[in-house]
């Protein structure tokens, strides 16, 4: 039986690749949080996690402090009960985002341990459903963007033969009508655009909207609403035709479950960071298939890439590079579509001199 004999956690800072701002803030930064593990029979794993500019050094804290300490001599075969073990270690600060995130950078280091002990790629051994997930651009469609940027930036996702475009919503309620209208105008009706408004909404506004916004026929509206109303999601969803999509800013599985009993979403954004890890990402995704609802996750697309790949009601993968600066080979895209990597692991190239060169804690 393989032993954990050493684990190690680290911060990098990344500056962001392109300006980007939403309805509520602006990304300053990625903190990127490190786990490596060793084991006794010569494995490793790498894993991470993230935050976009504060909160880092506390979820880096976590790790030193709680969590780590808990991982020497564990079996890191037994992915399940580690989690749930350093799940119930942090119990007085869950569930909440930094004992989450601090449990992903873990929790993806034993799955990349694991894939790299079967000789397996992430997406095969988490269940292997397709090969490759098609993708959307949220690089063309930031807030302070001006409407003709907003057209280009679409235009050309279209050229390459991506499906989609996510814009952000959060100017007047006229003028995001606008905006929309004019992107639906240049690329016709067989375009997804997706709407994101970043939690900024009442109720109130979000259906005031939601009726501006249906002629253009938008593919989702994300975040109308404050993560945690959940009745507010739900009565959005009874009230227009557009999806509501949630998911990037909920930690738990029964955050998820709760949106899904209460049909208050029709697309799951889960993102693997923010959930805790792989192994309750996975648990999001299969609950999610039980209700019928796609999911398309949160940012993250070199992880998030394979899985995607693993289960059978993925739709979407988000395109928003902010590893290149760390890696030495970027996802795999055909006819507008993320190829999952065959490589054993995670199946992202680190390049580890890089890393060392941006490590701040």
């Amino acid at each position: 039986m393989p032993t954990i004999t050493h684990a190690e956690a680290y911060l990098v800072d990344l500056a962001v690749e392109t300006v980007r701002t939403d309805a509520v803030q602006s990304f300053l930064k990625q903190e990127t949080v490190f786990v490596e593990i060793g084991t006794d029979d010569g494995g490793g794993g790498t894993g991470y996690s993230y935050t976009i500019g504060t909160g880092g050094t506390a979820v880096l804290a976590m790790l030193r402090d709680y969590l780590l300490p808990r991982l020497v001599g564990a079996d890191p075969q037994r992915v399940e009960a580690v989690w749930q073990d350093l799940f119930a270690a942090t119990r007085a600060t869950t569930v909440g985002a930094i004992t989450s995130l601090a449990l992903a950078a873990v929790d993806t280091a034993l799955w990349d341990w694991r894939c790299r002990a079967a000789g397996q790629p992430l997406w095969r051994l988490a269940g292997g459903a397709r090969d490759r997930i098609p993708l959307y651009d949220t690089e063309g469609g930031w807030l302070h963007l001006g409407t003709d940027e907003l057209v280009a930036g679409a235009t050309r996702s279209q050229a390459a033969g991506w499906r989609g475009v996510k814009l952000k919503i959060g100017r007047s309620p006229v003028q995001d009508a606008d905006r929309l209208a004019a992107v639906r105008a240049a690329v016709g009706p067989d375009f997804d655009l997706m709407l994101d408004a970043n939690q900024s909404l009442t109720g109130a506004e979000a259906a005031r909207r939601a009726r501006l916004l249906e002629p253009s026929d938008p593919y989702w509206f994300e975040e109308p609403l404050p993560a945690d109303d959940v009745a507010g999601h739900q009565a959005l969803a009874a009230a227009t035709t557009i999806p509501v999509a949630v998911g990037e800013s909920l930690y738990s599985v029964t955050q998820f479950r709760e949106y899904l009993h209460r049909q208050a979403a029709g697309i799951v954004q889960v993102d693997v960071a923010r959930i805790g890890g792989i192994t309750p990402w996975l648990k999001v995704a299969h609950l999610a298939e039980a209700y019928h609802v796609p999911v398309c996750p949160h940012f993250l697309m070199e992880l998030h890439v394979s899985l995607c790949c693993a289960v059978p009601n993925s739709r979407y993968l988000e395109h928003i590079p902010q590893l290149r600066t760390i890696t030495r080979q970027e996802i795999r895209i055909v006819d507008g579509e993320a190829v999952a990597p065959e490589t054993p692991g995670l199946g992202i190239d680190w390049d580890r001199d890089a890393i060392d060169d941006r490590r701040v804690r």
